[in-house]
């Protein structure tokens, strides 16, 4: 199969293609001229840490994120106790891959809890002891806003501002923040404050996936091919450029569809339509 040149910037996050093996993802993305790939810590740890870094590492690839640490909010202390010890190992993996970004996603509100700023104050607690593991690890650590239908179950963190907010009581070069054009598309304030992250250094990982409705049910892999649905997604690349990122960006997305195909076949179009409507 003969391919065409891969944009220099072009990631692919490893659920993309979520039907391959590591090696698969490996092998795929070497012949497609990819030079990034994201990350899972599930698969990476079945395959094992060190297995999948002198993988990745002898492919001249590049780890561009590691997706997940966080899930923060418990208000119990057992629950907090085993948040941080789980978020010290991922930092641990995500310093022998090599990755750039350690994803956070900061949890959502614990059972029978309506307190959504109590929850994020929590965040920010965890952080103020994570935060220096991950810098004697070498490991940048991104906080991640998702959509505001995830804030019950999956994360408090519903804005890049409110991100920020979080992001900006710790060092610019220890903790910033990801934008997901999936998860930000709608918020009429995301110009100004992807400019606030750009200009203090924050912009740590770059994502696109397309929103298309009706959402399934459950939501989670609702997540559209590129120019399926309503983002601009060449203006929200543009608008992070503006504010001064320069990193990769990364396809992300969860759709069964796209499982069930063929993975160098779902490759393939993934890069078309990055060219078409990202690049």
């Amino acid at each position: 199969m003969k391919w065409a040149p891969t944009p220099a910037r072009f990631s692919l996050n490893q659920e993309t293609v979520r039907q391959w093996s590591l090696p698969d993802l490996v092998s795929g993305c070497t012949a497609a001229g990819v030079r990034a790939v994201g990350l899972w810590r599930e698969p990476v740890r079945r395959f094992g840490v060190r297995q999948t870094a002198k993988l990745i590492a002898g492919a001249g690839l590049r780890v561009s994120s590691l997706c997940r640490g966080g899930f923060f909010t418990a208000a119990d202390p057992a629950g907090r106790a085993a948040a941080l010890e789980d978020n010290r190992r991922a930092v641990e993996e995500a310093a022998e891959l090599g990755a750039d970004t350690l994803v956070l996603v900061s949890g959502g509100l614990p059972d029978g809890e309506r307190d959504l700023v109590g929850a994020r104050e929590r965040i920010a607690d965890v952080l103020g002891e994570l935060t220096p593991w991950a810098a004697a690890h070498g490991v940048r650590l991104g906080i991640e806003a998702l959509h505001p239908m995830y804030a019950a179950d999956r994360c408090v963190v519903s804005t890049l501002g409110q991100a920020l907010d979080l992001a900006e009581r710790f060092p610019a070069e220890r903790v910033g923040v990801v934008a997901d054009a999936y998860h930000l598309w709608w918020d009429e304030r995301l110009p100004e404050d992807l400019r606030r992250a750009g200009a203090g250094g924050r912009i740590v990982s770059v994502q696109v996936a397309d929103w298309v409705t009706p959402l399934p049910e459950g939501v989670l892999l609702g997540r559209g091919q590129l120019g399926d649905g309503c983002i601009d997604l060449r203006g929200f690349r543009e608008l992070a450029d503006g504010a001064g990122y320069r990193g990769p960006v990364e396809v992300e997305i969860f759709h069964p569809g796209l499982w069930a195909r063929e993975g160098s076949e779902v490759l393939r179009e993934v890069i078309e339509r990055y060219r078409r409507h990202v690049e």
